[in-house]
């Protein structure tokens, strides 16, 4: 037992005080005389044992009762089981991402967990609150209740790790409790094994009940007609046993097309065919899953021709004209002696084909090119200076020329999930007729190839580069040294390489990817740039490049939907965004990275459980109790006994 006031103790010295009264407490008597005394002297020794039983009892109920007082007073308690950590600060962890839409037993998990942090957390409590997205420090309930109450589904994935960094970073003289309401999808065991903090924290799971949930992932161009568009549409489903589920596409609030899709498998591919003209609207499902991935707006461009130049050979470059068509692109060729050096920047692409050397000025202006979004194809010759072609590659990456090697090799591997080939097979080939080259170099790439030797080396790879593109080929595709130009491979290979794909593509960004965008405009140094949707608008950052101007978007907009991007009063470009589609499959929980921490159901047992374990049991009340029932008697003893 513990005394909050242990010097008040003290006092009970003064317990001697009603014992000396007691000891000393002396009467006097006067004798009278009586002729018969017999019977008085009888009544006398009744009366002074009675008198003693009495004092003494009266004696027991002061000492007890002063006892008690002074012990009250002093405030005595047993100390709680974990009363080291009673001044810990409460942090609140709370999963808002997408997957939290779905639903538990008592409705969706989000609003069923912020209802509970409503009607449980102490108003007294004070704790900080930290979402995906928002952070409210050194709060309590009812400061706390506005924001939660109009707390929204966050377009930002749940990352433990940097919330946990943040509550790190606050710092504080006291230990840290910390409660985390989450579903735990995605949760990856890295994350959890990583928290070094020196109190674990409680983890309460919400668990969904539905978890089938039907996505629409992405929309493609599969198609390209004369007067039409057919697009490709890219579904997954997330589950077990679906149902058909009807699909819609709007162009800006007008039906343009409506199916019903069965679900015989995961994935699942709809097309539908629209007019070739300026598209600016959506595709949208109904199912009983998360409603976030339910609608994926996309954006189609008024078809431009693309710029695309080769610089070579004429007699060389004869293919390439075949491929980039006067319906679709500008093209010309030109050999680097008549080459006009002011038009470069104007190219949407530029093709080197075979040159045996690439002079300075052209690799400056090459890469400034490259730097303002320009797409770049490098075909090397067989004379070509390895050391010359290094020098230009280490502008943009760790892409290296070794010695070339006259040995025949076969073109046997597609990589199918590259995005050049996005939307351009409809199956997986693997029989198609093997082209070769007489004569190649050894390329060492970081990247990955776009098409493979049968060795694994590349035969074409892609620098990754988040402005633009540079293909790079480890060998020559003239006809004395290859047949690639007769292969079915050369069409879509470069009709991919020379499109710009922003503006002949579908648009459809990603919130929070960061890829820059750019705009074919011509600002005035001090003209900004504006994106405005139905309901919000934003400036995003800017940089003009000559007739084009680069937009880097960070984190916004906050809402999926459709964009326009203005200038003054007037739309020049139309944009479309989207959420990450990362939380969609509701299956992908592993409850087993937090088992060697605290769980709990709600946040009502956890505050519960800390209070016990925390709270000092008070015992001064029944001192005071005690005292009472001992004044009590002590009346009662004055009042009845004799």
């Amino acid at each position: 037992m513990h005394f909050k006031n242990p010097e008040i103790l003290y006092f009970l010295f003064l317990l001697i005080v009603p014992i000396l009264v007691h000891l000393f407490q002396l009467r006097r008597f006067k004798t009278s005389y009586f002729t018969n005394v017999r019977f008085l002297k009888e009544l006398a020794v009744q009366t002074r044992k009675s008198s003693k039983i009495k004092k003494r009892l009266l004696l027991a109920t002061r000492l007890l009762l002063l006892t008690c007082a002074i012990i009250a007073f002093a405030q005595p308690f047993f100390e709680a089981k974990d009363s080291k950590n009673a001044s810990n600060e409460m942090y609140i962890v709370l999963d808002n991402s997408f997957s939290m839409q779905a639903k538990g037993k008592k409705g969706e998990l989000l609003k069923r967990a912020v209802q509970e942090l409503l009607e449980n957390t102490p108003e007294t409590a004070k704790f900080s609150l930290l979402t995906n997205t928002e952070n409210l420090w050194n709060t309590d309930i009812k400061s706390a209740k506005s924001a939660l109450q109009n707390l929204k589904y966050s377009a930002t994935p749940f990352e433990l790790s940097a919330i946990t960094a943040k509550i790190k970073a606050h710092k504080s003289v006291h230990k840290k409790d910390i409660v985390i309401i989450t579903d735990a999808v995605g949760l990856a065991g890295k994350e959890v094994k990583n928290i070094d903090f020196e109190e674990k924290p409680y983890f309460i799971i919400q668990e969904a009940e539905q978890k089938n949930n039907i996505s629409i992932d992405s929309v493609f161009i599969n198609q390209t007609l004369e007067n039409f568009y057919e697009i490709g549409i890219h579904l997954s489903a997330y589950g077990e046993d679906f149902k058909p589920v009807s699909m819609a596409l709007y162009n800006q609030k007008k039906l343009i097309a409506k199916t019903i899709i069965n679900f015989d498998s995961k994935k699942k591919k709809v097309n539908f065919t629209i007019p070739k003209e300026a598209f600016h609207g959506y595709v949208t499902i109904e199912d009983n899953g998360l409603s976030y991935d339910n609608t994926l707006f996309f954006s189609i461009s008024k078809a431009k021709k693309t710029n695309v130049i080769s610089i070579g050979e004429p007699e060389k470059s004869g293919f390439l004209s075949r491929i980039y068509t006067p319906a679709e692109f500008n093209y010309n060729n030109y050999s680097i002696s008549s080459l006009d050096y002011n038009s470069l920047e104007k190219q949407n692409t530029i093709i080197l084909n075979e040159l045996t050397e690439i002079p300075q000025a052209l690799q400056t202006t090459l890469k400034a090119f490259v730097s303002k979004g320009g797409n770049l194809v490098i075909i090397p010759s067989e004379k070509s200076s390895v050391s010359n072609l290094n020098d230009f590659l280490g502008n943009f990456g760790k892409i290296q020329f070794n010695n070339l090697k006259t040995a025949s090799k076969l073109i046997t591997k597609i990589n199918f999930d590259h995005p050049l080939f996005s939307g351009v097979f409809e199956n997986k080939i693997t029989n198609f007729q093997y082209p070769k080259t007489n004569a190649s170099f050894d390329l060492s790439s970081p990247y990955p190839a776009v098409l493979s030797y049968e060795d694994q080396s590349p035969f074409v790879t892609i620098i990754q580069n988040p402005v633009a593109g540079i293909t790079v080929f480890s060998a020559s595709i003239n006809s004395t040294n290859s047949n690639f130009q007769q292969s079915p491979l050369i069409v879509p290979l470069f009709y991919k390489m020379g499109q710009n794909n922003q503006k002949t593509g579908v648009n459809a960004l990603t919130i929070g990817n960061n890829q820059p965008y750019f705009v074919d405009v011509l600002l005035s140094k001090d003209a900004i740039l504006e994106v405005k949707g139905t309901e919000d608008s934003f400036i995003p950052i800017q940089q003009i490049l000559n007739n084009k101007v680069k937009l880097t978007f960070n984190d916004f907009p906050d809402t999926a939907g459709n964009y326009s991007v203005f200038d003054k009063k007037e739309a020049v470009e139309n944009l479309s965004f989207n959420y990450n589609r990362s939380e969609s499959d509701l299956n992908q929980v592993n409850t087993n990275v937090v088992s060697d921490f605290k769980t709990a159901d709600t946040i009502s047992t956890i505050f519960n459980t800390l209070q016990t374990e925390r709270t000092d049991s008070q015992i001064w009340k029944w001192f005071v109790i005690f005292a009472l029932l001992f004044l009590a008697l002590e009346m009662a003893i004055i009042k009845f006994v004799k």
